[in-house]
């Protein structure tokens, strides 16, 4: 019998997500300046404030007070009316330094038994139900809010917009798990307070509608197009007028959109968040890598989509061992367990190896703090880094280096495909 299921996302103006960007912001700025830093940055923004905390070792010194300011004001946050702008809130840094006991059980004589920051499991996967592997609802409520904020950005054809919404996704599937149609779509977007209510919501969903959904749909596959249909259910800013939004409206805090940053419910999450940590903390880092994995193991074509499971011990840098579960689309005579033992082979999941084999240690965080750590472009970009009183840096970085497809060959080689 056909089911449905959902995913959303978030915008880069909800509070959580301006919480996240901050945060990661922090991260690039200390990585560039010092790429050895240990960071544990958490950001708490509300009406008028952010509030920064945590734990840092490192050897540059940072602003940063105009860190978080410039993050703001990028993402759209720039008008008193919003009651919350990048140069006029306040922002309190309570950042201290790492306490030396939990240093200890990371740093090692030799770089390459560096043991993991922090216990925990951390779980990876890939779909081939889409070109980048990720599952299709995450996939396309991730595209309705990238778009939804050029068109913020651009502000011609819709010039109403403010920085903060969420998006929603539902997907009929059918029996073999094969996408069949696209059910439902809410998008509630905030907004400027232009009109009488019914008149300004009418607008609001005319324009979503007819504006934003055509925009979306000319940059998909065509076989992604075609489940659109004339019987999606839209939900467009359900609960009325959307004008209190943002910092003002609703407290944002590091790491609070987890499931928004990795797959959108389909697969498993181990709890752990990644925005403001250093590679080091393989929350973060091992999290990275298993998607690397599972995205190579489906492009090679061993399965058509696959969880791939990491743990690891405090300060030890030897995981505690590797689960995979390809839900029974293995294409071959191979057992799960099989598989897993293959993969180990393959893979060095050691902290330092991890970090080596991705480049973890450059500044490649602060685009990952919207729309999604998983399923992006891999990108070379150049980036520059301002340390007070002091020269600027300007790096060439390879962005999203967990999204690439350099294991295919050695994947095919080591199960023969």
């Amino acid at each position: 019998m056909p089911y449905l299921f959902t995913s959303e996302s978030v915008s880069e103006g909800h509070p959580d997500k301006v919480a996240d960007q901050i945060s990661d912001a922090l991260i690039d700025n200390f990585l560039a300046f010092d790429p050895e830093s240990r960071v544990a940055c958490e950001t708490l923004v509300t009406t008028g404030q952010v509030i920064l905390a945590g734990e840092v070792k490192s050897n540059t010194y940072l602003d940063v007070q105009q860190i978080a300011r410039d993050t703001i004001n990028k993402i759209g946050y720039t008008k008193s009316a919003y009651m919350f702008d990048g140069n006029s809130c306040g922002v309190l840094s309570a950042i201290h330094e790492q306490s030396e006991e939990i240093n200890q059980g990371v740093d090692r004589a030799s770089k390459e038994e560096q043991g993991a920051g922090d216990q925990g499991m951390m779980f990876g996967y890939a779909t081939n139900e889409t070109e980048n592997f990720m599952p299709l609802a995450l996939d396309l409520s991730h595209r309705i809010l990238k778009e939804l904020a050029e068109l913020r950005r651009e502000n011609k054809a819709i010039t109403y917009l403010r920085p903060d919404s969420k998006s929603q996704v539902t997907i009929e599937y059918s029996d073999d798990n094969v996408p069949q149609r696209i059910d439902a779509i809410v998008v509630s977007t905030q907004h400027d307070d232009f009109d009488a209510d019914d008149s300004m919501l009418a607008k609001i969903r005319k324009d979503i509608i007819d504006i934003l959904i055509p925009r979306v749909i000319d940059k998909l596959p065509e076989h992604i197009q075609e489940l659109f249909n004339d019987d999606i259910t839209y939900h467009i800013n359900p609960t009325g007028k959307f004008v209190i939004g943002g910092p003002h409206g609703d407290t944002g805090l590091t790491g609070r959109k987890i499931i928004v940053d990795t797959y959108g419910g389909k697969g498993a999450h181990g709890g752990g968040a990644f925005s403001g940590k250093d590679p080091s903390k393989v929350d973060r880092s091992a999290a990275y890598a298993t998607r690397h994995i599972a995205k190579n193991l489906v492009a090679a074509g061993l399965c058509d989509q696959v969880l791939v499971q990491v743990s690891y011990a405090i300060g030890v840098a030897e995981p505690m061992g590797i689960f995979i579960d390809t839900y029974g689309t293995c294409h071959f005579n191979l057992t799960d367990g099989e598989i897993a033992k293959t993969v180990q082979a393959i893979f060095n999941m050691k902290p330092a190896a991890i970090e080596d084999r991705l480049k973890l240690r450059l500044p490649i965080y602060s685009e990952t703090a919207a729309y999604g750590h998983m399923g992006r472009l891999n990108e070379t970009v150049s980036k520059t880094f301002n340390r007070p009183n002091g020269q600027p840096v300007t790096l060439d970085v390879e962005l999203f280096t967990w999204e690439k497809l350099d294991y295919v060959d050695k994947v095919k080689t080591a199960f023969d495909i």
